[in-house]
């Protein structure tokens, strides 16, 4: 009566063995069922690749001058007011310039004498009643005068100060009665017109920029408005520290809204064409060797890939793969090559643009 009992325990031990093996066999095979793994894929394909930076700089007017005197002596009249705009040649200014009025009269009537005394000398020379010396010592005397009343004229010029070109005067900083000096700033002038903006461009961004191409810059004071313009000209050295290169560009101000002195940024794009590129994370470190896992009618291919730059999420494809080939972007650590795999969302999966490098 014992050996049935027995042998009925063995039975029930050997299902229960036979079926956790099962279980256990089909889990090993697909958490899902079965023979290939899930995996997600996407197809890499060419893509416009732009390198976009920010440039700080500095705007300036494109003419700009402190207003000072040549001469010194007392300002007696001021023709300008704070703030107006002048043309070129605007009477600004006039000094005192009495004595110099009368040093001027002084050479004139000098220089009168003098060329009278010539004429005369010079209707004798024909009848040789004055030698040739004698007249050549009064012509260079008439003209040792006519140098005396052009000096004097000259300074009397430079009492009578004028604008050198258009532009906005600034603030004014003297009185009449001031006395004033070759140092002393009596005003200022800009043309503001035409802003000239310098800003420096690192080193590898220098083919990037050229004469001639436009340019888009931005204030913090006017954040919804952009300033277009046009890079003038490019510094032929660049700085051995920074290694960066000074570019001038110029901006139109006719409503007159930038001013000198002003922090703008410029946006700066440079054009890499067409590259392949793929998500950092279908890459497979292995050393100092890089692979993906390409997906050829649902059978995995190991494949070596080489390197490009890197972009923020993305990597560049220099080498190992071609447009249209599905890699696995998640499941990486699932798969090994030849394994059969079931492809999900590959569709949606598809690699967005890649965003411009800031």
């Amino acid at each position: 009566m014992k050996q049935p009992a027995i042998f009925a325990l063995s039975l029930l031990a050997t299902a229960v063995l036979a079926a956790c093996g099962g279980e256990a066999e089909t889990e090993a095979r697909s958490p899902w069922g079965g023979d290939a793994t899930r995996v997600v894929t996407a197809e890499v394909e060419l893509q416009p690749l732009v390198d976009e930076i920010q440039a700080l700089g500095t705007a300036q007017a494109n003419e700009s001058v402190q207003i000072q005197s040549r001469v010194s002596s007392h300002v007696e009249t001021i023709y300008f007011e704070e703030g107006q705009r002048v043309t070129a040649g605007d009477l600004l200014l006039e000094l005192e310039n009495n004595e110099i009025v009368a040093g001027l009269a002084l050479a004139e009537a000098s220089l009168s004498e003098s060329r009278s005394l010539y004429e005369r000398n010079l209707s004798l020379s024909s009848t040789q009643a004055i030698s040739v010396s004698n007249l050549e010592e009064l012509l260079a005397e008439v003209q040792v005068n006519e140098a005396q009343v052009q000096a004097a004229q000259a300074r009397l010029g430079n009492t009578r100060i004028r604008a050198p070109f258009d532009g906005r005067i600034g603030l004014r900083r003297v009185s009449p009665g001031t006395f004033v000096n070759s140092s002393t700033v009596i005003t200022t002038l800009d043309d503001i017109s035409v802003i000239k903006l310098d800003f420096s461009v690192p080193e590898t961004f220098l083919t990037a920029v050229s004469e001639g191409m436009a340019i888009r810059a931005h204030s913090i004071v006017y954040p919804d408005r952009v300033f277009e313009g046009t890079v003038m000209s490019i510094n032929t050295r660049l700085d051995p520290v920074s290694r960066a290169v000074q570019v001038r560009a110029l901006l139109p101000n006719d409503d007159e809204a930038l001013k000198p002195g002003m922090f703008m940024t410029v946006d700066l794009q440079r054009d890499r064409g067409d590259v392949l590129v793929a998500p950092e994370q279908a890459i497979v470190p292995e050393g100092s060797s890089q692979f993906v896992f390409v997906v050829v009618d649902g059978v995995v291919e190991r494949r070596p890939v080489v390197l490009g730059r890197r972009i923020p999420g993305f990597v560049v494809i220099a080498e190992g793969l071609v447009p249209g080939e599905s890699i696995i972007t998640e499941g990486t650590g699932k798969v090994r090559d030849g394994s059969q795999v079931e492809s999900v969302n590959q569709s949606a999966a598809t690699l967005p643009r890649p965003p411009n490098e800031g």
